[in-house]
């Protein structure tokens, strides 16, 4: 009977049904600025950043001491499998939220800043890396072996989603108050505009009782229904009570309606993560955000949700070639019926707006690198030599028996080894006061200029779609490759970028971007006739001799890309060029085609003299034919993938000139 009473109580298999995210499963993130001004609460801020990060390292260092001893016991894994090795060496997302608790309880200063369940988040966290290493993905592909991160690039602390079957429990960092009491407070009751005061007052906790049936209850956040803020109750052994950040909600034309959809409902409310950005200009070099999960779709305005509309009942079908210096787009009535229209296309381009402001961020970004050198060099100087001028002027002020003149920036090489490695690591460099506010400067800015190029993606999605309709159809190429011969290029005109928004905003507008394979379709190296027209890179034209087609060859590659066929959607390989309908477009369409593959039709961006252009890299000899073998290596040719090839090369049947209509 004593040893039944000494037994743990353990929960049983829940009966009741799972809970699932309505919608299908689909959430939205709204950024909100945390106003936080009190020295205090950025204090415990930076603690807790401190703590969560020792927390992470140490996982880390755990996991990457598993990874190695998993992958030295290969006779264990070969006799007794890979699942009882993982088993023996802890090394499951169990095993690291155990390692996270020991870490916890082990260093007794980090429960005075991080509670149990922020730790078991973070270790969960480190898991999803581990085990993107142990298990290959769909294309058998694996990530390199776990390693410890940097403290600047730890920036997000996850919180712990909020239940949705048990009432008023929501652990870690949670928000409270109402959409409607921060606009009462900072609006005038609905009076006037949202204004915001620079320094936000911290909300009061409730207090005094609430009436419960035939008893009465202590108030608590809960019950707060005045402007929002985030509120985190500290570790177990925290004595400084709650954590409260003001929130403070984006402002300004047209903004009321976006926060009104995320934070209106609060039913909705999933998740909240704490994250922080560098910023120069701000105390302690950092902003911080709360990432606000919400259960269903994002904000789309009402001009955004006409726009989708109108593009699902276009009707037609198109197609997209992503170029190094350009975006193609081409396409056609669904049924080619002359009557329901005709070919568009388009051509996206930089424009000279662009091209001199990506001139100016250049600029100004070698500028940052060379001061970041100049105070790294000043304050490290016994690791640096002399440069030849340098040396010249002590040599010579030596000879005519001057006083040697104290250099503050060597402007030498940096003191190595034989083997060229320098004799102290750069991580073992003392940094000023200055590099760090110019290093946080250059992050900032840096992170400024990825979101104006993903801004400048979803407009030009949104155009794409409203002109041509949501059923277009791309290459698969990994452009992974391009950025061997053209990385430069490729970081101002985000071809890739450009595709992953225009995914999306067809899924948006009720179609789908279908990729195909280069392999079976070689869209560049045809005609709309059927023909084979070989043209190297070097190449901007296609004219084909057959039909007598001229036009620009992104436009012809755009336009073929619509009547590809795929026998599983899902499966590029499956591509197939159907040129019968191809060459039935070109007799029907005639000149109006001829003209869309010439020029952009549909209003774009501005064309700069030399768009279409491409560098073509210096090539020691002749590059090899895309169909004279199999290469390992991607020929400056034609880039592509080994993932692209769909078999030997060979006649491609859907490329036959037998089916081509004459």
């Amino acid at each position: 009977m004593q040893h039944a009473q000494m037994q743990g109580k353990f929960r049983g298999k829940n009966k009741a049904p799972k809970w699932t995210k309505p919608d299908g499963g689909i959430v939205s993130v709204m950024v909100l600025p945390l106003a936080v001004t009190d020295p205090a609460d950025l204090d415990r801020l930076d603690k807790l950043f401190g703590a969560m990060w020792s927390v992470k390292r140490a996982v880390q260092r755990d996991a990457r001491a598993k990874v190695d001893a998993y992958w030295a016991a290969r006779h264990e894994r070969d006799t007794h499998g890979a699942k009882a090795a993982r088993q023996r060496l802890g090394l499951s997302r169990e095993g690291l939220e155990r390692c996270a608790y020991k870490h916890l309880e082990d260093a007794g200063h980090l429960k005075h800043h991080a509670s149990k369940a922020l730790v078991m988040h973070m270790a969960d966290q480190v898991w999803n890396g581990v085990q993107r290493h142990l298990f290959a993905d769909s294309a058998g592909n694996r990530h390199g072996r776990p390693r410890v991160g940097r403290w600047y690039d730890f920036t997000r602390i996850p919180g712990r989603a909020r239940s949705h079957t048990i009432v008023n429990k929501w652990e870690t960092f949670r928000l409270v108050g109402t959409f409607h009491g921060h606009a009462t407070a900072y609006a005038g009751g609905g009076r006037h505009a949202l204004v915001q005061p620079r320094r936000m007052p911290t909300p009061a906790k409730p207090d005094g009782k609430i009436p419960i049936g035939r008893g009465t209850r202590k108030a608590t956040w809960w019950d707060h229904t005045g402007p929002l803020a985030v509120v985190f109750a500290g570790g177990p052994d925290g004595k400084r009570g709650d954590l409260v950040l003001p929130v403070r909600i984006p402002q300004g034309p047209g903004q009321e309606d976006r926060a009104r959809h995320f934070l209106a409902a609060c039913a909705r409310w999933h998740k909240v993560d704490l994250v922080r950005r560098r910023k120069a200009g701000a105390s302690g070099g950092w902003a911080y955000e709360a990432h606000l999960m919400v259960l269903g779709p994002g904000y789309a305005s009402p001009a955004v949700r006409q726009m989708r509309q109108r593009a699902a009942e276009l009707d037609r079908i198109g197609g997209v070639d992503g170029n190094v210096s350009n975006l193609s787009v081409v396409s056609f009535p669904a049924s080619l019926d002359p009557a329901e229209g005709k070919p568009e296309s388009s051509e996206i381009v930089l424009t000279d707006q662009e091209r001199a402001r990506l001139e100016r961020e250049a600029k100004k970004r070698r500028g940052r690198a060379r001061a970041l050198e100049r105070s790294r060099r000043a304050t490290n100087a016994a690791q640096y030599g002399l440069s030849k001028r340098q040396a010249v002027r002590a040599e010579r002020r030596a000879a005519q028996g001057l006083k040697p003149k104290k250099v503050t920036v060597p402007g030498g090489a940096r003191d190595s080894r034989a083997d060229g490695v320098p004799k102290q690591a750069f991580r073992r460099d003392r940094l000023s006061s200055g590099y760090r506010e110019l290093r946080a400067r250059q992050a900032e800015a840096a992170a400024g200029a990825a979101e104006y190029r993903r801004h400048r993606a979803r407009a030009v999605a949104r155009e794409i779609v409203a002109a041509h309709g949501p059923v277009l159809m791309v290459e698969d190429c990994d452009i992974r490759t391009w950025y061997r011969l053209w990385g430069k290029r490729l970081s101002q005109t985000t071809p890739g970028m450009l595709v992953s928004a225009l995914e999306i905003e067809c899924r948006a507008a009720g179609g789908r971007l279908v990729r195909a394979s280069t392999w079976s379709t070689a869209l560049s190296q045809h005609c709309l006739c059927g023909e084979r027209v070989t043209k190297t890179l070097r190449d901007r034209e296609h004219k084909c001799i057959a039909c007598g087609l001229v036009g620009k060859r992104d436009l012809v590659s755009a336009a073929l890309a619509a009547f590809v066929d795929l026998a599983d959607p899902d499966d590029p390989k499956t591509a197939r060029l159907d040129s019968a309908r191809s060459r039935h477009a070109q007799i029907t369409y005639g000149e109006g085609l001829e003209e869309a593959l010439n020029e952009s039709t549909t209003p774009c961006q501005n064309t700069p003299r030399g768009a279409g252009r491409v560098a073509v890299p210096r090539q020691s000899g002749a590059s090899a034919h895309r169909t004279a073998e199999r290469r390992d290596r991607a020929t400056p040719d034609e880039p592509r993938h080994v993932r692209d090839h769909a078999g030997a090369p060979g006649t491609r049947p859907a490329c036959s000139p037998q089916l081509t209509l004459w």
